[in-house]
């Protein structure tokens, strides 16, 4: 995924708003005025922020090295997500997915 095909999901999905509250390099995805990923247009690899349920956040940074603490942000209740080819599409989505089901108010888990 690159930073148009995550965008294009993000605002794919039901509510979405993206802004630049932090600048222009920046991108922000919110629901329901709570951001569920940030995204740095200038990173090489692509990289994003997302929300991830504590547990599960400790499990994935184990598991992937392309995972690890938000960068900028509560640790305990973000990862960012590097795009360096390691990861799949499938384990890509599903964390944007998480997040924004965290968001929502639900709390929905990965499969394997």
């Amino acid at each position: 995924m690159n930073v148009e095909s995550i965008r294009e999901y993000c605002i794919g999905k039901p509510g979405v708003e993206e802004s630049f509250p932090f600048g222009e390099d920046t991108l922000v995805f919110k629901l329901n005025g709570k951001i569920f990923l940030l995204m740095g247009l200038l990173a090489d690899p692509v990289q994003f922020n997302v929300k991830c349920d504590p547990e599960l956040a400790v499990s994935l940074r184990e598991e992937y090295d392309a995972i690890i603490p938000g960068y900028h942000m509560n640790k305990k209740h973000w990862n960012t997500v590097i795009v360096d080819g390691t990861l799949s599409r499938r384990l890509l989505t599903e964390q944007i997915d998480h997040s924004y089901s965290l968001v929502a108010g639900g709390k929905k888990g990965r499969s394997k």
